[in-house]
């Protein structure tokens, strides 16, 4: 598979940062629902029943000094017409999440799943299954972006903000901006996905 081939940069070589930049911004834009309490997850694992793939991610407040860390605070995921946000401080990594997490059905994608099931399982214990790196993926088809805000630009063009990034994840209530951010993440997971199963192997 070469640049020729698929007609898109980024296959053979490295997106460079500044090609990142030029492209133009890509935000979620459905319906987003942040779950709190038992009754929003219980409503929310009603809806994600009939999903079999789901954009995942995991957000958690930032560390800036030595020997500090924080968990998980916030799960993602992501179905074909809403992203739900879990605030794992108030739910934890209740039993309906974990059994998700757990299901071989319901495909999981996402980037650096190792380390977001490595906190998660601090959490609560479960064995993971479903789960699909997009990572994993792109170093298998020789594709060298292999973070989600890379591979968004390689396979879609488009370029996912970051501003949110660093901000406090644990906080009581999320604003609309870390919401928006959050919910993108997850989604754009979802969608990727669906456009790297079109990628013929490498030769």
């Amino acid at each position: 598979m070469d640049q020729k081939k698929n007609g898109r940069p980024g296959f053979d070589r490295r997106m460079s940062r500044d090609e990142i930049n030029c492209c133009p911004i890509l935000r979620w834009e459905g319906s987003t629902i942040v779950v709190h309490d038992s009754a929003g997850l219980k409503e929310a694992m009603r809806k994600l029943a009939g999903e079999s793939l789901l954009g995942f991610d995991t957000e958690t407040r930032p560390a800036y000094r030595k020997g500090e860390s924080y968990p998980p605070s916030l799960l993602q995921l992501a179905g074909r017409d809403e992203v739900f946000i879990f605030q794992l401080r108030h739910l934890g990594l209740a039993a309906p999440l974990r059994k998700l997490l757990a299901d071989p059905s319901v495909i999981k994608a996402g980037v650096g799943l190792d380390f977001d099931i490595r906190e998660l399982q601090k959490l609560s214990r479960f064995k993971p299954a479903g789960f699909f790196d997009l990572g994993n993926l792109a170093r298998e088809t020789g594709i060298r972006n292999h973070g989600l805000r890379g591979l968004a630009a390689v396979f879609l063009r488009m370029r996912i903000p970051k501003g949110a990034q660093t901000s406090n994840w644990a906080r009581d209530t999320l604003t609309p901006k870390q919401v928006l951010y959050a919910a993108t993440d997850a989604w754009i997971g979802r969608r990727l996905y669906l456009a790297m199963q079109k990628v013929p192997d490498r030769d």
